[in-house]
């Protein structure tokens, strides 16, 4: 069977080892005979999982017990809406740098008063504003790190005098960083960290409780950490998937994940801008290692290009559909060869 280079947006791809060993545990999880999607959450073979799937996080991140991890339900949309109700008391300050950092502001705004510090909106997202000062009247300052749609992504995180609240869906564990930094952080599991169906939340634990609101009991984090991701039936499958995935992220080190990450963008990236019949979209300090975008001068030929990219065996290349091109998403188990075979296509489209 022909090998396909996926470079799909999301669901992403994942280490073979990952999809064995979870495909094993589909048919007997840890020698119980049982399947792991029948297996009770209560089990203490779960249990496990769950136990470990959490201290990896910190393990990882390098963070100690002032913090906690939990893995709760509705993807990071969810999340837009539970930081703002158990954060949000007088004013949040936000950064609007691409589709779902606009829609995080359009759930806070439904709360109390936002400050948007800094918007790329007026051109297309193809950059990331820095010319901005938080201060400390704010009860958060919120910022999507990586922009799947537009291509960007922030190679650094600005001095904040407030509690720091980042949205890493797109490229979590995709580098080295100073994670004591952030006091929330929040991703879908689907990109680099496992299959879809939860999302990991990082929390400083004393930014919490300082809301006067009630807060509903299923969208209060401490609900959760009460119960160590356990109050309701947890997406047992997607964080099993979870666990053997950062289990191969400690094996490999961060640095090791970034300096793969690098060299891949600057693979694709170099042939890009020295190719005169593309061009990237993203301004050039802003680029995303994780979702590399690009368009064909000539638009008519899209079509050709993506069916060459086809009878190369590349899948998920075309761009998302609000802003058309082409995206290349190279997540952390995506090989250096894959990434060679679409410069090969576009190095010999003519």
């Amino acid at each position: 069977m022909s090998k396909i280079h996926n470079f799909s947006a999301g669901p992403a791809i994942l280490p073979q080892e990952v999809i064995q060993s979870c495909a094993d545990a589909i048919l007997n999880f840890a020698g119980t005979n049982l399947s792991l999607i029948e297996v009770s959450h209560r089990s203490k073979e779960y249990v496990a999982v769950m136990d470990e799937a959490r201290s990896l996080v910190k393990r990882i991140m390098k963070l100690d017990d002032s913090y906690e991890v939990v893995y709760l339900q509705g993807g990071a949309s969810t999340q837009f809406l539970m930081t703002v109700m158990n954060l949000l008391e007088t004013k949040a300050a936000y950064t609007n740098t691409g589709t779902w950092a606009k829609k995080a502001i359009k759930e806070a705004k439904a709360f109390g008063t936002v400050d948007v510090l800094g918007s790329s909106e007026d051109q297309n997202f193809n950059f990331i504003p820095k010319d901005y000062t938080i201060t400390e009247e704010y009860d958060y300052f919120h910022c999507t790190s990586n922009n799947t749609i537009c291509g960007t992504q922030m190679q650094s995180f600005p001095d904040c005098p407030t509690s720091l609240v980042c949205d890493m869906s797109s490229d979590i564990f995709s580098r080295q960083l100073n994670f004591t930094q952030f006091d929330l952080i929040y991703a879908g599991a689907q990109k680099n960290m496992g299959p879809a169906g939860t999302t990991l939340v990082v929390i400083k634990k004393n930014i919490l409780g300082k809301v006067s609101r009630y807060i509903p009991t299923m969208l209060d984090y401490n609900t959760h950490i009460s119960k160590d991701s356990m109050f309701n039936t947890p997406s047992v499958f997607a964080v099993y998937g979870c666990l053997q995935t950062l289990k191969w992220i400690d094996k490999q080190g961060l640095q090791h994940i970034e300096k793969a990450n690098t060299e891949k963008a600057d693979l694709l990236y170099n042939e890009i801008d020295n190719n005169p019949l593309f061009e990237g979209t993203a301004a050039i300090e802003d680029r995303s290692k994780m979702n590399i975008t690009f368009v064909l001068k000539d638009d008519s030929r899209n079509d050709d290009f993506l069916n060459a990219c086809a009878d190369a065996n590349i899948s998920g290349i075309k761009g998302h559909r609000s802003v058309g091109g082409f995206r290349a998403s190279m997540y952390n188990a995506l090989g250096l060869d894959s990434v060679q075979v679409l410069v090969n296509v576009i190095k010999n489209f003519k």
